[in-house]
């Protein structure tokens, strides 16, 4: 069972100083380079100035905010008002920037090359009662509460999650996670050649 201590990641400051970025996971493309060296990216950006965000050519993009009340996000010229745990889609090739007309916010992004991956972000509310699974190809992230995970199947003793650790999801061991508060679980799913079929 994988855990992906938040308190241990690196903050990646942004090029327009805007704010910052901690990677949880991706995984390398055959591309290199900073942008586009991966086929997909989970991370988590703490917002603190309005203004442009990175281009990502080629990806798609899910973004969901995680803390604060609101991001106005301009995509391609048309405006959207992001609330808090309401996953919005756009394109990475889009010409987006934010507005935070209530404060900073903390976002959860997930990005994946077009084509080859599709990224979705659930938000749910955890049960002190019935353990959430987290599966091969998903990640499940603490957003809000108190949580504890352990092997699914196993008497392990279970771990206990700080907000925004991340769980690796398995097939093998299931992970399941018990608490109160609310999780994001997503997933990244490989595109399916429907010719190669």
């Amino acid at each position: 069972m994988e855990i992906i201590r938040y308190a241990e990641l690196k903050a990646q400051p942004w090029p327009n100083g805007g704010g910052v970025t901690r990677e949880l996971a991706s995984r390398p493309g055959a591309a290199s380079g900073q942008d586009g060296g991966w086929d997909w990216r989970v991370s988590i950006a703490e917002v603190s100035k309005a203004g442009a965000f990175s281009a990502f050519p080629g990806m798609d993009r899910v973004l969901t905010v995680i803390e604060g009340e609101l991001l106005l996000l301009t995509v391609g010229g048309a405006e959207h008002p992001l609330e808090k745990y309401r996953p919005f889609r756009f394109s990475g090739d889009a010409d987006s920037a934010g507005a935070l007309p209530t404060g900073n916010i903390r976002d959860l992004n997930v990005i994946t090359r077009s084509g080859a991956f599709k990224g979705y972000t659930s938000i749910i509310e955890l049960s002190k009662k019935r353990a959430h699974p987290v599966f091969e190809g998903q990640l499940g992230i603490l957003l809000q509460g108190q949580a504890t995970v352990s092997p699914g199947g196993t008497a392990a003793e279970p771990a206990t999650l700080d907000r925004y650790d991340a769980v690796v999801g398995s097939d093998a061991d299931s992970p399941e996670i018990l608490g109160r508060g609310f999780l994001a679980v997503v997933s990244i799913d490989p595109v399916v050649d429907p010719v190669a079929n």
